[in-house]
């Protein structure tokens, strides 16, 4: 199967146009390892054509480590994604050219865009950065620049980067008019991969809301939850279109999943990257008493994607990380196709998550039901479509 790597690319101008330059990090997808970097001062340019340049320099440096791989790209511009993507035309002259040479350096298929925030492009943006203050006292940016070493020389300020967004804004004003209507794909697409979405039954913790991640019991079904399984499996079975059961390591979604597969003939396959968070020590605890033991650590564990429960636990910027390796790791293997995903609250509201581009905090105004069916649709070009969320009709 082919390698996946990423690349996180960004680019600035400090004047727009003005001096510029660009930053791009290649990055394993299982460790988060920056495998290369590239950044360069490009002189005069505008914001947008610095973003291209990281671009094609981001998927050149990926290419020198293997040409076979499968490229996620991620950047902050949704005006190079969206237009890479196929989905906005591109209109201006400095920026055609670029796009063509991006475009060339892997074959069509190998490579998917993606638009994060700007917070998530910080490794890319730094190295742009350098690239600027290597250029502004006459140098170009070497491995083991930083802002430390150039300290003398002014970071971009705040005005001048809302100044780069605003001019990409206008630009992408300017372009999406003629493109396809957001949620309408080129014809030429291809059947999209569905995932379809089943959160595991109940367990003896379920009806009591306790906290119940990978790092407590591993609890089993419950007699309802089983029967909660054999209804998703009834359900699945007569809409007939799933073509592979994928499962959660824990105990609780094997038996759910093992249910579905042999209703529907198939084979349970187990993907590590789907398993829940680990609360660390509110394993097994109900809201209620966390709040009561640590309710400074429950605050700030509210306020920040980043944070961790108490005692080791995963964050759900953690966590958003090793679902979305294990998503690209199954888009590869089941391209095309249909497939049941078996896992729990926090994976499933992650794809949702991830698929509408929508904040951290955005967890925690989903509701999931035990057995509950969700979907999600990926297209080859890198675009998502939530197609349903939180279904229970298969349960009454």
């Amino acid at each position: 199967m082919a390698r996946t790597l990423i690349v996180e690319a960004d680019g600035g101008s400090r004047g727009n146009p003005g001096p510029a330059g660009y930053g791009a990090v290649v990055l394993d997808p299982e460790t988060g390892e920056a495998l290369t970097e590239a950044a360069e001062f490009i002189g005069t340019a505008t914001n947008n054509v610095a973003e291209y340049k990281g671009l094609v320099a981001g998927l050149r440096a990926a290419h020198a480590l293997d040409p076979q791989a499968c490229v996620q790209v991620r950047m902050d511009s949704k005006l190079v994604v969206e237009q890479m993507s196929g989905r906005w035309q591109i209109k201006h002259p400095d920026m055609k050219p670029l796009a063509a040479e991006a475009r060339s350096v892997f074959p069509a298929g190998q490579v998917t865009y993606e638009w994060i925030p700007r917070a998530q492009n910080k490794h890319a943006d730094r190295l742009a950065n350098e690239a600027m203050d290597a250029g502004k006292i006459g140098k170009q940016w070497e491995p083991g620049d930083s802002k430390a070493a150039l300290a003398a020389v002014p970071a971009r300020s705040a005005a001048a980067r809302a100044a780069d967004e605003a001019a990409e804004s206008a630009e992408a004003a300017d372009a999406a008019p003629s493109a396809p209507a957001a949620g309408w794909g080129a014809p030429d697409l291809g059947p999209p991969a569905t995932f379809v979405l089943l959160r595991h039954g109940e367990t003896a913790l379920t009806p009591e809301k306790r906290f119940s991640g990978s790092g407590g019991t591993d609890p089993e079904l419950s007699a309802a939850g089983r029967r909660q399984a054999e209804a998703a499996a009834a359900a699945l079975a007569a809409r007939g279109s799933v073509q592979a059961v994928v499962s959660s390591p824990l105990r609780r979604c094997r038996e759910t999943a093992q249910a579905v597969a042999a209703r529907l003939g198939l084979e349970v396959r187990i993907e590590e990257g789907l398993r829940e968070t680990d609360f660390g020590a509110w394993e097994g605890l109900t809201f209620a008493e966390v709040r009561e033991r640590f309710p400074e650590d429950l605050d700030a564990w509210l306020g920040s994607a980043r944070v961790a429960p108490t005692g080791g636990g995963e964050s759900f910027a953690t966590v958003a990380r090793r679902v979305a390796v294990a998503r690209d790791k199954l888009l590869a293997r089941y391209a095309g196709k249909t497939v049941l995903l078996v896992t729990h609250v926090t994976p499933v509201k992650t794809l949702v998550r991830l698929a509408l581009g929508a904040p951290p905090e955005s967890l925690f105004r989903m509701e999931l039901s035990a057995a509950s069916l969700s979907a999600v649709a990926y297209f080859s070009d890198g675009n998502a479509s939530v197609r349903l969320l939180n279904d229970t009709s298969h349960l009454r």
